[in-house]
């Protein structure tokens, strides 16, 4: 069965940046990618469309025999064991958006892309989205690939019969606080007994953090985890399970399956790709779903690049391929073959993101996402974020599955914050 995008990108996390990247360092003394005619990309399965692909080995066939390589298993340590034995490396290399910042600190590890004239192609794409890509040097590392902008999907006749707005646009509306939404879960779970707005509160957690402009580490390599922002952001998970809203059920379970086939789950905050995960997961409710904007604004989850490394003896010729494959058209085709929404907003008006989707009642799901992802909030993104991110979601998890007291949890993750910030060089 293939792996849902949300099972992706949790994969994606395993282990610290600073510990995963350590091989990086030393460099790679001996080119080992391409050799005459060959020229090797390496990616994940859904990382790249298949059509896009495709018609770059057939365009390019002339000059470069394009070898598209899917990589199984846990992507980035692959990649970065590969790199780290300066043999069989790829010319070009995708990277996981959630794993970016761990790759920034060795950006001499890939090729500048700027030295390539990456700067003129700068205005065709989301201006946050292409600075994610960006070391703090300024050494561009990563083109962008796709954005994971996250909206609101919900059950339409299940909203209906709560007496709760139930039309897009009326949901987008009034439904437009963190108050309003969870009200609107306490109503449900009334008039319709046994359902919860949420499958959990982890969801509100992460959305809340996600829609502001800091996360868990700065530039200066300071711990900010224990600040308002995050804090607020707990507090609304927490209120989530005071008010009830949301389940005792783990996603991707079979019983959360069911809820969701049975109404009984009839709402989640899910980025654009989630479209592709309810219907490959839930295909008895198509149909029944509609896409809102999320509670006060828009969250990014997901999103990849392409990269060049230094391996490459033809990075020209890579960036000629990268450039052609990642523009508005073929981004466009892009989401049509794997969810993937372009970071390119020239391709939301274009015939293949315009088109009515008969699982969302027909609803042109561009309509929410496009603005979305034009409103996503400029963050830092820390090579650390990631490890001193993880105590906190592992607690505030603890608070909505178990029950966990939720002062006993923040200080446990702090705890925990402290021992891992203080191993990794961060001050706190």
């Amino acid at each position: 069965m293939r792996l849902s995008r949300r099972g992706l990108l949790r994969a994606g996390l395993a282990g610290t940046a600073a510990t995963a990247l350590g091989g990086l360092a030393t460099g790679c003394a001996v080119p080992a990618g391409s050799t005459g005619r060959n020229m090797v990309l390496w990616y994940w399965d859904g990382g790249l469309g298949d059509t896009a692909v495709e018609k770059a080995k057939a365009r390019y066939d002339s000059t470069v025999d394009l070898q598209a390589i899917k990589i199984g298993g846990y992507y980035r340590s692959k990649l970065i064991t590969t790199m780290a034995g300066r043999a069989h490396i790829p010319d070009i290399a995708g990277l996981k958006g959630e794993d970016m910042a761990s790759y920034l600190p060795n950006a001499d590890q890939f090729i500048d892309l700027r030295t390539l004239g990456a700067d003129k192609y700068k205005g065709q794409y989301l201006p946050w989205k292409w600075d994610q890509g960006i070391a703090d040097d300024g050494t561009m590392v990563g083109f962008p690939i796709d954005c994971g902008p996250v909206a609101h999907f919900y059950q339409y006749e299940v909203f209906r019969k709560a007496g709760l707005p139930y039309e897009p646009a009326d949901v987008s509306k009034e439904l437009n606080t963190w108050e309003k939404f969870f009200a609107a879960g306490v109503r449900l779970k009334k008039r319709i007994p046994g359902t919860s707005l949420l499958t959990d509160v982890s969801s509100v957690f992460e959305n809340a953090v996600q829609q502001g402009s800091k996360r868990y580490v700065d530039k200066d390599r300071h711990f900010i985890g224990d600040q308002e922002h995050v804090r607020r952001a707990w507090a609304l998970a927490v209120e989530a399970k005071r008010r009830g809203i949301v389940s005792n059920l783990v996603t991707g379970t079979p019983d959360q399956i069911s809820a969701v086939d049975d109404g009984k789950l009839p709402s989640q905050l899910g980025a654009s790709w989630a479209t592709y995960d309810i219907k490959n997961g839930n295909p008895k409710t198509k149909g029944k779903w509609r896409i809102a904007d999320m509670p006060v604004r828009p969250s990014n989850n997901g999103g990849s690049f392409l990269s060049i490394t230094k391996a490459c003896r033809e990075p020209e010729q890579a960036f000629e391929i990268i450039a052609w494959m990642l523009d508005a058209a073929n981004q466009a085709s892009g989401y049509v073959d794997a969810g993937l929404f372009p970071s390119t907003p020239a391709s939301y008006g274009m015939k293949q993101l315009r088109e009515p989707d008969p699982f969302f009642g027909g609803q042109v799901t561009t309509d929410v996402f496009g603005p979305a992802a034009q409103k996503i909030a400029v963050a830092y993104n820390s090579p650390y974020d990631v490890a001193l991110g993880q105590p906190i979601k592992d607690e505030i998890k603890n608070v909505g599955v178990l029950g966990k007291d939720p002062d006993k949890a923040w200080s446990d993750a702090m705890s925990k914050c402290r021992r891992i910030a203080k191993h990794l060089g961060v001050s706190y």
